[in-house]
């Protein structure tokens, strides 16, 4: 069946048509907002039921202020189906919120008010590579104190570690995380590990402990990351630890590179097997090929064909058959 489903999804591919012959998907219905929450490995809503949430990522805002805007968020849900976007909310680089929190603040807030009012989740993602504590505690801060009043509002505490432990990166997060639950008690919060979150298994054998609704990240390049990160994530899975993958592509590491398409596809009929959410990178305009769109693309959406490079047309395709899920049996 997957062989079949795989050739049909090379000539999607080849011909950019947009088609609809990937597996169906077998999680809840998400028809309006509820708080969501965690058992065991699953994200479930206020029933109980199974949830998979599926979107898009924001690139860099410091870089792609552009897209932060309600026009791009709403057009990713009316459009692409997408039922969660991430702010990811550049911390390090030059302009970025280390040096213009303010702004920062004011870009990352567009796009979830702007989720709020059409009725979608949204990570707040500090998209950070190295340990900046006393900046972040007071970052999330702020956002709970704000936001934590609406369940669609996710926070990722650490985007992607790169050279930290798991110790540190696990002292870290339990600080963040005692600072947002002061203000709110129950919202999802996404935890990092180690070597851009591909270190799931140093998480599953030492798990932050005494919070509830934790999901930790895991993200994947296919033509970089194959089987290998696979079955460390299964590892995880069997472990207990609830894995949630806020950041993922079909090329190559690096963001560029031909994509993978088989990969991408083992990736993708992994993710719906273990009824994992997933978000893609990224809406920038980057000359690379995970950055989605065209420098011809509006900033506010409703983008043609010719504004989508190949990725957002094989990202649209997927999301607009597999964000409107069904119950599981």
């Amino acid at each position: 069946m997957f062989k079949s489903i795989y050739i049909l999804l090379l000539l999607l591919f080849a011909c950019n048509t947009g088609g609809n012959s990937h597996p169906a998907p077998t999680t809840t219905i998400v028809d309006s907002l509820s708080p969501l929450s965690v058992e065991g490995t699953q994200l479930v809503d206020k029933q109980g039921d199974p949830v998979v949430l599926r979107g898009v990522s924001f690139g860099w805002h410091n870089w792609w202020p552009r897209f932060y805007n309600a026009g791009a968020v709403k057009w990713l849900k009316e459009d692409w189906n997408a039922n969660v976007v991430r702010a990811a909310m550049g911390v390090e680089p030059e302009g970025a919120y280390l040096d213009n929190s303010d702004w920062s603040i004011e870009k990352v807030e567009a796009v979830v008010e702007a989720a709020i009012k059409s009725e979608m989740y949204v990570i707040i993602d500090w998209h950070s590579h190295h340990i900046h504590l006393e900046e972040a505690k007071d970052f999330f801060k702020k956002m709970a104190t704000k936001y934590g009043s609406y369940p669609n509002v996710i926070y990722e505490i650490y985007n992607e570690p790169e050279s930290d432990t798991w110790q540190e990166v696990k002292t870290y997060s339990e600080e963040v995380i005692k600072v947002i639950r002061e203000s709110d008690p129950d919202n999802l919060i996404l935890v990092g590990s180690p070597h851009w979150d591909q270190d799931v298994h140093l998480a599953a054998d030492d798990p932050v402990t005494g919070y509830d609704n934790l999901m930790y990240t895991l993200h994947f390049y296919a033509a970089t990351h194959k089987d290998f990160l696979r079955k460390r994530a299964d590892y995880a899975l069997a472990k207990g630890l609830p894995l949630f993958v806020s950041e993922c592509a079909s090329m190559e590491a690096s963001g560029d590179g031909e994509i993978d398409l088989e990969s991408w596809q083992a990736w993708y009929e992994w993710m719906e097997s273990n009824q994992i959410s997933w978000l893609a990178w990224s809406i920038s305009d980057k000359d690379e090929t995970c950055s989605m769109l065209h420098p011809s693309a509006s900033s506010a959406g409703k983008w043609q064909e010719g504004d989508l490079k190949k990725w957002a047309q094989l990202v649209k395709a997927y999301l607009k058959n597999d964000v409107k899920s069904t119950k599981t049996n």
